[in-house]
Protein backbone atom coordinates (compact mmCIF):
# COMPACT_ATOMS: atom_id res chain seq x y z
CA UNK A 1 0.00 0.00 0.00
CA UNK A 2 1.67 3.45 -0.82
CA UNK A 3 1.91 5.95 1.90
CA UNK A 4 1.75 9.44 0.81
CA UNK A 5 2.72 12.36 2.92
CA UNK A 6 1.31 16.25 2.66
CA UNK A 7 3.12 18.86 1.01
CA UNK A 8 4.36 20.40 4.41
CA UNK A 9 6.28 16.91 5.47
CA UNK A 10 8.41 17.48 3.10
CA UNK A 11 9.91 20.88 4.59
CA UNK A 12 9.03 20.39 8.22
CA UNK A 13 11.56 18.46 10.21
CA UNK A 14 10.26 15.68 12.55
CA UNK A 15 9.06 11.95 11.96
CA UNK A 16 6.71 11.11 8.79
CA UNK A 17 3.54 9.25 8.81
CA UNK A 18 3.18 8.58 12.20
CA UNK A 19 1.88 10.13 15.77
CA UNK A 20 3.69 10.48 18.80
CA UNK A 21 1.45 7.11 19.95
CA UNK A 22 2.71 5.01 16.74
CA UNK A 23 6.51 5.85 17.99
CA UNK A 24 5.95 5.49 21.86
CA UNK A 25 3.77 1.29 20.21
CA UNK A 26 7.03 0.77 18.34
CA UNK A 27 8.88 1.04 21.12
CA UNK A 28 7.22 -1.13 23.66
CA UNK A 29 7.31 -3.64 20.36
CA UNK A 30 10.58 -3.31 19.79
CA UNK A 31 11.68 -3.76 23.61
CA UNK A 32 9.38 -7.29 23.73
CA UNK A 33 11.32 -8.47 20.72
CA UNK A 34 14.94 -7.68 21.79
CA UNK A 35 13.88 -9.30 25.17
CA UNK A 36 11.82 -12.29 23.87
CA UNK A 37 15.06 -13.09 21.13
CA UNK A 38 17.91 -12.79 23.64
CA UNK A 39 16.06 -15.05 25.53
CA UNK A 40 15.71 -17.32 23.10
CA UNK A 41 19.11 -17.25 21.86
CA UNK A 42 20.37 -17.19 25.18
CA UNK A 43 23.09 -14.26 26.25
CA UNK A 44 26.95 -15.83 24.96
CA UNK A 45 24.65 -16.10 21.49
CA UNK A 46 27.02 -14.07 18.90
CA UNK A 47 25.06 -11.56 17.26
CA UNK A 48 25.88 -11.30 13.54
CA UNK A 49 24.85 -7.66 12.72
CA UNK A 50 27.41 -6.31 15.54
CA UNK A 51 30.84 -8.24 15.01
CA UNK A 52 32.17 -9.08 18.19
CA UNK A 53 29.12 -8.60 20.39
CA UNK A 54 27.05 -11.38 21.81
CA UNK A 55 23.81 -11.33 22.95
CA UNK A 56 25.09 -10.00 26.66
CA UNK A 57 26.29 -6.85 24.81
CA UNK A 58 23.35 -6.19 23.03
CA UNK A 59 21.21 -6.54 26.57
CA UNK A 60 23.86 -4.52 28.54
CA UNK A 61 23.84 -1.82 25.86
CA UNK A 62 20.29 -1.27 25.41
CA UNK A 63 19.22 -1.40 28.86
CA UNK A 64 21.76 1.53 29.27
CA UNK A 65 20.80 3.59 26.82
CA UNK A 66 17.09 3.07 28.07
CA UNK A 67 18.31 4.40 31.49
CA UNK A 68 20.17 7.10 29.95
CA UNK A 69 17.15 8.37 27.74
CA UNK A 70 14.89 8.28 31.00
CA UNK A 71 17.08 10.44 32.90
CA UNK A 72 17.03 13.03 30.05
CA UNK A 73 13.40 12.77 30.06
CA UNK A 74 12.48 12.87 33.56
CA UNK A 75 15.35 15.41 34.12
CA UNK A 76 17.47 13.87 36.36
CA UNK A 77 21.14 13.82 36.86
CA UNK A 78 22.64 11.73 34.29
CA UNK A 79 24.48 8.45 35.02
CA UNK A 80 27.75 7.68 33.02
CA UNK A 81 27.22 4.84 30.59
CA UNK A 82 29.47 2.75 31.91
CA UNK A 83 28.40 2.22 35.20
CA UNK A 84 25.07 1.73 34.02
CA UNK A 85 26.68 -1.04 31.43
CA UNK A 86 28.22 -2.32 34.19
CA UNK A 87 25.33 -2.69 36.04
CA UNK A 88 23.08 -4.93 33.20
CA UNK A 89 25.96 -7.22 32.69
CA UNK A 90 26.68 -7.53 36.58
CA UNK A 91 22.69 -8.43 37.26
CA UNK A 92 21.33 -11.34 38.94
CA UNK A 93 18.79 -11.01 36.13
CA UNK A 94 20.05 -9.39 33.32
CA UNK A 95 17.00 -9.77 31.40
CA UNK A 96 14.65 -8.85 34.24
CA UNK A 97 17.02 -5.80 34.54
CA UNK A 98 16.61 -5.19 30.77
CA UNK A 99 12.49 -5.00 31.61
CA UNK A 100 12.77 -2.83 34.52
CA UNK A 101 14.82 -0.21 32.07
CA UNK A 102 12.29 -0.68 29.23
CA UNK A 103 9.89 0.22 31.49
CA UNK A 104 10.72 3.12 33.37
CA UNK A 105 11.41 4.24 29.89
CA UNK A 106 8.33 4.30 28.55
CA UNK A 107 6.79 5.33 31.85
CA UNK A 108 8.86 8.48 31.99
CA UNK A 109 8.20 9.30 28.12
CA UNK A 110 4.06 9.11 29.14
CA UNK A 111 5.31 11.60 32.07
CA UNK A 112 7.24 14.17 30.53
CA UNK A 113 4.95 17.51 29.55
CA UNK A 114 4.98 18.53 25.96
CA UNK A 115 6.76 21.08 26.45
CA UNK A 116 9.67 19.10 28.07
CA UNK A 117 13.29 20.67 27.65
CA UNK A 118 16.19 18.39 27.39
CA UNK A 119 18.96 17.88 25.41
CA UNK A 120 19.15 16.64 21.69
CA UNK A 121 21.88 15.71 19.79
CA UNK A 122 21.04 15.07 16.25
CA UNK A 123 20.43 17.73 13.30
CA UNK A 124 16.47 18.76 12.52
CA UNK A 125 15.47 17.75 15.63
CA UNK A 126 11.93 17.50 16.90
CA UNK A 127 10.80 18.59 20.48
CA UNK A 128 12.56 16.88 23.21
CA UNK A 129 9.55 14.82 24.12
CA UNK A 130 9.00 13.45 20.80
CA UNK A 131 13.35 13.46 20.02
CA UNK A 132 13.60 10.78 22.70
CA UNK A 133 10.28 9.07 21.77
CA UNK A 134 11.94 8.66 18.34
CA UNK A 135 15.14 8.02 18.98
CA UNK A 136 14.47 5.43 21.30
CA UNK A 137 11.60 3.73 18.88
CA UNK A 138 14.37 3.15 16.40
CA UNK A 139 17.52 2.46 18.65
CA UNK A 140 15.37 -0.09 20.09
CA UNK A 141 13.70 -1.29 17.24
CA UNK A 142 17.56 -1.97 15.06
CA UNK A 143 19.16 -3.79 17.86
CA UNK A 144 16.06 -5.90 18.34
CA UNK A 145 16.95 -6.82 14.67
CA UNK A 146 20.27 -7.72 16.45
CA UNK A 147 18.80 -9.80 19.05
CA UNK A 148 16.17 -11.55 15.99
CA UNK A 149 19.51 -12.11 14.40
CA UNK A 150 21.53 -13.84 17.15
CA UNK A 151 18.67 -16.40 17.91
CA UNK A 152 18.26 -17.23 13.51
CA UNK A 153 21.80 -17.32 13.75
CA UNK A 154 21.98 -14.83 10.67
CA UNK A 155 20.98 -11.47 9.59
CA UNK A 156 16.99 -11.33 9.68
CA UNK A 157 15.06 -10.38 6.51
CA UNK A 158 12.72 -7.76 6.09
CA UNK A 159 10.14 -10.25 6.02
CA UNK A 160 11.10 -11.62 9.04
CA UNK A 161 10.64 -8.84 11.13
CA UNK A 162 7.69 -6.94 12.57
CA UNK A 163 8.17 -3.43 11.41
CA UNK A 164 6.12 -1.76 9.77
CA UNK A 165 6.46 0.56 6.26
CA UNK A 166 5.39 3.27 8.27
CA UNK A 167 8.23 3.27 10.97
CA UNK A 168 10.65 2.24 8.83
CA UNK A 169 10.35 5.65 6.20
CA UNK A 170 10.29 7.59 9.40
CA UNK A 171 13.61 5.78 10.59
CA UNK A 172 15.29 6.47 7.44
CA UNK A 173 14.24 10.44 7.69
CA UNK A 174 15.93 10.14 10.63
CA UNK A 175 18.95 8.54 10.26
CA UNK A 176 19.72 10.33 6.78
CA UNK A 177 18.22 13.87 8.20
CA UNK A 178 19.59 13.31 11.63
CA UNK A 179 22.61 11.23 11.85
CA UNK A 180 24.75 11.23 8.98
CA UNK A 181 24.22 14.95 8.21
CA UNK A 182 26.33 15.81 11.41
CA UNK A 183 29.52 14.63 9.93
CA UNK A 184 31.06 18.23 9.72
CA UNK A 185 34.72 16.49 7.19
CA UNK A 186 31.77 15.07 4.96
CA UNK A 187 32.41 11.95 3.02
CA UNK A 188 32.61 11.08 -0.58
CA UNK A 189 32.78 7.18 -2.29
CA UNK A 190 35.83 9.09 -4.59
CA UNK A 191 34.07 11.59 -5.90
CA UNK A 192 31.17 13.90 -5.30
CA UNK A 193 28.06 12.36 -5.72
CA UNK A 194 23.60 12.91 -5.25
CA UNK A 195 22.27 9.40 -3.60
CA UNK A 196 18.63 9.30 -4.04
CA UNK A 197 17.33 6.68 -1.47
CA UNK A 198 14.09 5.91 -2.64
CA UNK A 199 11.32 3.62 -0.81
CA UNK A 200 9.43 1.26 -3.11
CA UNK A 201 5.38 2.94 -2.53
CA UNK A 202 6.38 5.61 -0.82
CA UNK A 203 5.60 9.13 -2.46
CA UNK A 204 8.82 10.32 -0.45
CA UNK A 205 12.49 10.13 -1.25
CA UNK A 206 15.95 11.64 0.33
CA UNK A 207 18.72 13.36 -1.90
CA UNK A 208 21.88 13.16 -0.10
CA UNK A 209 24.72 14.92 -1.33
CA UNK A 210 28.07 13.49 -0.13
CA UNK A 211 31.28 15.06 -1.21
CA UNK A 212 34.51 15.22 1.44
CA UNK A 213 35.64 18.59 2.57
CA UNK A 214 31.46 19.66 3.20
CA UNK A 215 29.09 18.21 5.63
CA UNK A 216 26.59 16.05 4.18
CA UNK A 217 23.00 17.40 3.10
CA UNK A 218 19.80 15.57 2.76
CA UNK A 219 16.61 16.72 1.72
CA UNK A 220 13.67 15.79 1.29
CA UNK A 221 12.41 15.02 -2.37
CA UNK A 222 9.37 13.77 -4.54
CA UNK A 223 10.11 10.80 -6.50
CA UNK A 224 10.41 11.37 -10.27
CA UNK A 225 10.45 15.11 -9.84
CA UNK A 226 13.34 17.35 -11.48
CA UNK A 227 14.58 18.03 -7.94
CA UNK A 228 15.02 14.21 -7.30
CA UNK A 229 18.16 13.65 -10.56
CA UNK A 230 21.07 11.80 -8.95
CA UNK A 231 24.00 9.95 -9.82
CA UNK A 232 23.15 6.77 -8.02
CA UNK A 233 19.72 5.45 -6.21
CA UNK A 234 19.22 3.20 -3.41
CA UNK A 235 15.62 1.73 -4.02
CA UNK A 236 13.99 -1.18 -2.31
CA UNK A 237 11.41 -1.75 -0.06
CA UNK A 238 10.65 0.48 3.29
CA UNK A 239 11.67 -2.25 5.88
CA UNK A 240 14.69 -3.70 3.47
CA UNK A 241 15.99 0.22 2.99
CA UNK A 242 16.02 0.81 6.82
CA UNK A 243 17.50 -2.43 7.33
CA UNK A 244 20.17 -1.98 4.86
CA UNK A 245 21.07 2.10 5.59
CA UNK A 246 21.53 0.69 9.09
CA UNK A 247 23.91 -2.25 7.94
CA UNK A 248 21.37 -4.82 9.03
CA UNK A 249 20.55 -5.96 5.76
CA UNK A 250 20.47 -9.77 5.51
CA UNK A 251 22.29 -9.75 2.03
CA UNK A 252 25.60 -8.19 0.47
CA UNK A 253 25.69 -5.02 -0.67
CA UNK A 254 24.06 -4.36 -3.83
CA UNK A 255 26.86 -2.50 -5.66
CA UNK A 256 30.23 -0.67 -4.71
CA UNK A 257 28.51 2.45 -3.25
CA UNK A 258 26.46 0.53 -0.88
CA UNK A 259 29.31 -1.21 0.50
CA UNK A 260 31.34 1.78 0.73
CA UNK A 261 28.46 3.37 2.51
CA UNK A 262 28.27 0.46 4.86
CA UNK A 263 31.99 0.98 5.68
CA UNK A 264 32.30 4.52 5.28
CA UNK A 265 28.50 6.07 6.72
CA UNK A 266 25.95 3.76 8.15
CA UNK A 267 25.99 3.56 12.26
CA UNK A 268 26.91 -0.08 13.28
CA UNK A 269 26.31 0.12 16.85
Amino acid sequence: MATSFEDADLVTPGPLGVTFDDLGEALGAASTVLRANAMAAGLDAPVPTCPGWTVLDLVAHQGMVHRWAASHLRGEPIDAPERLDREGRESADVLGWFDDGATALLQAIVDAPEDLEAFVFLQDAPAPRLFWTRRQCHETTVHAVDALGARLGRPATAAETWITPAVALDGIDELLLGFITRRRDGASPGVPTRLLVRPDGAEIAWLVDLDTGRPIVTRRVRPGSPEAAADHTLAGGPVDLYLRLWSRGDVEPVDELERWWRGTISVTW
